[in-house]
């Protein structure tokens, strides 16, 4: 009888020990097909077209953009900076299609967004626009007011320096970064600079360094340019801010200062060298007509 009874025993301890194993091993493939399904999921996603559509709405995009940016994020993670290089190029392209998108799809919103100011810099928001602002705060976006009652939205001013600091080449870097401080805050309104004179002939010099400093860049075309324009607002001034005082025949005061220090601080540079040019211009009482023409 207590050998029937010890088999018996032993016999429900196997058939537990069995059962216990079996449900252990049927909750580890629960568990693994659970990240396998959402990891297939993730690889079967595939993100809205970038040309635009009034059929998608905000958060397509922005679903869209974080899934991009999940991407890009393993790819530099991986890549060698050259290769990152050309991951900032395509990304910086999908996300101007996409915001350009966004800002087709919100042109109501952008049409009263000055409606809303309440002071310097101050905006009482409707409940409807603070969501989609939060919205598109999660992609790295924001309404970003342009002036002349104009609204748009912008990626954030540091984004792309956040994704790619350290990632890309010294010329990519460089200019990624100076993009973001450029970017900080509105370069002019209403025909008038938003920065100083000091900080604009600043920014001539900082550009001017790169041109010389990555000649071959692939970046360079873009530097130029952007020196050259910065470079005809400094020379020629803007509408709501000229350089000369017509009626007394003279370079205005404080424009004039600033032509002096950056003669000075940097007298071997090419925006010296044209600022030299420019006062000699101006004092020789020259039409203000053919002036651009002799300045650049």
């Amino acid at each position: 009888m207590m050998r029937k009874s010890l088999a018996v025993c032993m016999l429900s301890v196997l058939v537990f020990s069995c059962k216990k194993e079996a449900s252990k091993s049927a909750e580890g493939k629960t568990a693994n097909d659970s990240i396998a399904g959402t990891e297939m999921k993730e690889e079967l996603f595939k993100p809205i077209d970038t040309a635009c559509s009034p059929a998608n709405k905000t958060e397509d995009y922005i679903t869209a953009l974080q899934w991009y940016r999940t991407k890009v994020n393993k790819e530099i993670a991986e890549n060698s900076p050259e290769q990152n290089d050309k991951v900032y190029e395509d990304y910086l392209k999908i996300r101007e299609k996409y915001t350009e998108c966004l800002n087709g799809l919100h042109t109501d919103i952008l049409d009263k967004y000055i409606d809303y100011h309440t002071g310097p810099d101050t905006y009482d928001l409707p409940d409807n626009v603070k969501k989609i602002a939060a919205e598109l705060n999660k992609a790295g976006l924001e309404f970003r007011v342009m002036g002349e009652g104009l609204t748009e939205i912008h990626s954030l001013p540091g984004y792309y320096e956040s994704v790619f600091k350290n990632k890309v080449t010294p010329d990519y870097s460089v200019y990624i970064s100076q993009m973001a401080k450029d970017n900080k805050e509105n370069y002019a309104i209403n025909g008038g600079l938003m920065i100083t004179w000091e900080e604009l002939g600043d920014r001539l010099i900082v550009w001017e360094n790169f041109i010389n400093k990555y000649p071959k860049s692939p970046l360079i075309k873009r530097a130029k340019n952007d020196y050259n324009s910065y470079l005809a607002d400094y020379l020629l001034g803007m509408d709501s801010d000229p350089i000369y005082d017509s009626e007394g025949g003279k370079i205005v005061d404080d424009k004039r200062e600033e032509y002096n220090r950056i003669i000075k601080k940097y007298p071997n540079s090419n925006t010296a060298k044209k600022t030299r040019e420019l006062i000699a211009v101006y004092d020789a009482h020259i039409p203000v007509g053919q002036i651009e023409e002799k300045s650049m």
